[in-house]
């Protein structure tokens, strides 16, 4: 959440019991491993080609974008 300029990793859960917090948990964590498994080792154009989505950066985007990411 953000609030007064201020980030926390803490997300509150008002009125949920322990078991279905822990039951999200349980969720969550799975829920990033299959991700993690789906991405890993694929690069753009895999990840493109496999979701299908068309490739909309022109050549020079496609340059610059380890410049922007370093």
């Amino acid at each position: 959440m953000v609030e007064d300029d201020c980030v926390s990793n803490v997300i509150p859960l008002p009125n949920v019991h322990s078991v279905s917090k822990d039951m999200f948990i349980d969720f969550d964590k799975a829920f990033v491993k299959v991700h993690h498994s789906i991405f890993k080792g694929k690069t753009p154009k895999d990840i493109l080609k496999k979701f299908n989505i068309k490739n909309d950066f022109t050549p020079e985007k496609e340059e610059n974008i380890p410049k922007e990411n370093t």
